[in-house]
């Protein structure tokens, strides 16, 4: 999956505001020396760390008393909001005492602090985890299974015939990137008896050549990794039975166009729920297995028009009675839950209508109550709801007009609310389960808060070109705006299907500051595919990326620009990953609207793009190309007229180089203007220090030359 953008260096915002009133006579400006000195005032103070609930009756966290800068463990009664400053922590659950894990390539264990080495060889174990009654530890070496028992200290070879390509209890790339997001592919069973895993042939996938200019002779990597339209891995479900090594393999045609998921063990452990998938992305089915025989039977069956997300991995939670099981599904065209028996038979939804709900809290089944988090008042705001398993009595528990993150404790009888908007920095509040405030916790706003003259911020509602959609804008205005000054604009996106970036929270950064005080507007934009307008939006984004997602910012920027704010001649657009794919389509596709770009490891052509991603919005090359030649920056590279400034790390093993190499040739050979940055030894998610001070050097300087068109401040690059 692209990545959120990972190098999103901190002055490109997601909060915004409206114009500032006028400064107050005894309000400062920050100073050049605060700000790029990292000598800010107390304008915002942290909140406190390593929040836990000791027990269900008790909070714990550690605070800093300013200007004291000592932390202190502070321990809160829930039931009366008292606090008390004291160094007790309350019940330690029973595992936590016992770990596996690596040291130098080894597998070590730690029983209450006291440490013992269990491996000791050239091999490297991956993936340690422990059994549920914490006897055993699994773990891979070489692509094969292994167990490791705590209590004999004696090891056990499950799976031998674990290569280069076949993988046993790890992850092929695909799957990790992209399904599992995680490279390990075994899942112990209840009974800490049982392991289920995958058993991945990768060997039809289509290695791609990695390169690097290092050394004398160079660096090399060979990767599988199967661009849209290519084979996929093989995947071949067993489950291991310890007792006595024995595999049972799920009644699977491994040699099918298909895809798996996370598998679901069963409450008591006696069959394993599997996500199946058909290669096109559109029929989800979750079949009950039996360990013992391998066979299946139908528990659960999904389709859609356009694709269904496998890789959703609170799709399926059991209720610990046994009385049955909750199915997240945005089938409807909007995220939901839905209430099955044991067997998968709908029993009835528990929530509907046209919001998303985002994630299942706490489940109260002696009073049959789901807890669960919604995107319901305000799409960019999350809240706290209570509803029944029957679907009634759908209550909101938290308050006002802020986005809510929340935590429950153990028992469901509290729980505490990190919570801001654009314009209130954030507070943390403890409440009961009737949504009852008992406790304000903390506060971010600092006691310098109201002494200085800082950037507003303002959340937006844009009407999209078709007049279909409301969009999300945030926006950030300069110091002391001149209504009668266009202003030049960076607008700070992601984009992608389901992606949301705009979100009714506070954020507060110097550099921020500094260039409000520099007088640029910097903007981000939700699209009708980002989320906010729910599957039933996202939908539009069906085999052609980038289509909808810039019609949707230009009509924000054009809309600016017809306002008085923006500067048509001086818009530029800047995002990493898919962001980065934004970034070089706005400056091919749109070229009228945006005249400047800051892309990082963009994708620039989707089928260069791995299967899963790819195909589950575009289909494949040959049977959608219209909607690859489309969405290919390539198609549109004649158009671009303005400034692009590309960066790439040569090693990424994500979207691969040859993505931005591709259009830095088509731009050559139309003879047009662009600069591009590449850095040796960069993955996608990470650059060496040096190398990532030379990354936001370069987009500071782009942004002083193109936007600002003066020198750069003496002391602003690193």
């Amino acid at each position: 999956m692209l990545n959120l953008i990972p190098y999103k260096i901190i002055l490109f915002v997601i909060v915004a505001t409206g114009f500032c009133e006028p400064s107050l006579s005894q309000k400062k400006y920050l100073s050049q020396e605060q700000m790029l000195k990292n000598k800010m005032p107390a304008i915002v103070v942290p909140l406190p760390q390593f929040i836990r609930w000791g027990d269900d009756a008790h909070l714990i966290f550690d605070r800093r008393f300013f200007p004291d800068t000592a932390l202190k463990t502070i321990t809160v009664d829930a039931t009366t909001g008292m606090e008390i400053i004291s160094a007790k922590d309350y019940k330690v659950q029973p595992n936590r005492t016992k770990r596996v894990y690596l040291k130098n390539d080894d597998l070590y264990f730690s029983n209450n602090n006291i440490e013992t080495r269990l491996t000791n060889n050239k091999e490297v174990e991956k993936n340690p985890t422990l059994s549920p009654d914490s006897s055993e530890a699994a773990y891979t070496r070489n692509n094969n299974l292994y167990v490791f028992n705590l209590i004999t200290m004696k090891e056990t070879q499950l799976t031998f015939d674990g290569s280069d390509s076949i993988m046993n209890g790890y992850a092929s790339w695909v799957y990790n990137e992209e399904i599992l997001n995680s490279s390990c592919t075994f899942w112990w069973g209840p009974d800490s008896r049982h392991i289920a895993f995958f058993r991945t042939d990768d060997s039809p996938v289509p290695a791609f050549t990695i390169t690097d200019a290092t050394g004398q002779h160079g660096y090399v990597e060979k990767q599988r990794y199967p661009k849209a339209g290519d084979r996929n891995p093989e995947i071949k479900i067993g489950i291991i039975s310890l007792a006595d090594n024995k595999t049972t393999w799920a009644d699977f045609d491994e040699h099918a166009d298909q895809y798996f998921g996370s598998p679901f063990w069963k409450p008591g452990g006696n069959s394993l729920l599997v996500q199946w998938m058909n290669r096109a992305q559109n029929n989800l089915k979750i079949y009950d297995v039996n360990i013992n025989t391998g066979e299946k039977k139908e528990f659960y069956n999904e389709e859609q028009k356009t694709w269904i997300d496998l890789d959703d991995n609170a799709r399926v939670t059991f209720l610990k009675n046994g009385n049955g099981v909750i199915i997240t599904s945005d089938k409807t065209g909007w995220r939901h839950l839905y209430y099955h028996d044991m067997n998968g038979k709908l029993i009835n939804p528990i929530t509907s209508g046209k919001y998303i709900v985002t994630g299942i809290t706490f489940i109260d089944e002696k009073n049959e109550l789901v807890y669960y988090t919604a995107r319901k008042e305000n799409s960019t705001r999350t809240d706290l709801y209570v509803a029944g398993l029957n679907g009634k009595d759908q209550k909101r528990l938290t308050f006002g007009d802020y986005n809510h993150l929340v935590r429950m404790s153990p028992s469901g009888n509290f729980f505490i609310t990190t919570y801001s908007n654009v314009s209130t920095p954030t507070r943390i509040a403890l409440l009961d389960n009737k949504g009852k405030i008992i406790k304000q916790l903390a506060d971010s706003k600092g006691p310098e808060f109201d002494n200085y003259i800082i950037s507003k911020t303002e959340l937006m509602r844009v009407k999209s070109e078709d007049g279909l959609y409301d969009l999300p804008v945030t926006i950030t205005w300069p110091l002391n705006t001149d209504p009668n000054k266009r202003y030049p604009v960076i607008v700070d996106i992601y984009g992608g299907p389901n992606a949301s970036g705009v979100s009714d929270s506070w954020f507060f950064s110097r550099i921020r500051e500094w260039y409000a005080k520099e007088g640029l507007i910097f903007v981000s934009i939700d699209h009708r595919g980002s989320g906010q307008f729910g599957k039933e939006g996202v939908n539009n984004m069906y085999r052609q990326l980038g289509y909808w997602e810039m019609k949707d910012y230009s009509a924000v920027v054009k809309w600016m620009i017809s306002k008085g704010w923006a500067d048509s001649t001086k818009i530029c657009i800047m995002g990493y990953s898919y962001g980065g794919y934004m970034a070089c389509y706005a400056l091919t596709y749109a070229a009228d609207v945006f005249n400047y770009g800051i892309s990082g490891s963009a994708v620039t052509d989707w089928s260069l793009y791995d299967t899963h991603y790819t195909e589950r919005y575009m289909g494949t090359p040959l049977n959608n190309p219209e909607g690859y030649k489309t969405s290919s920056t390539l198609t549109y590279a004649d158009r671009y007229k303005g400034r692009l400034l590309m960066t790439h790390g040569v090693i990424d093993d994500n979207v691969h180089l040859q993505n931005t190499a591709q259009l830095v040739s088509r731009l050559q050979d139309l003879n047009k203007d662009f600069d591009f940055m590449m850095y040796s030894g960069g993955r996608h998610v990470s650059l060496d220090f040096s190398k990532q001070v030379h990354f936001q050097n370069i987009r500071t300087r782009f942004i002083y030359k193109y936007l600002l068109e003066k020198p750069v401040p003496d002391g602003l690059l690193r």
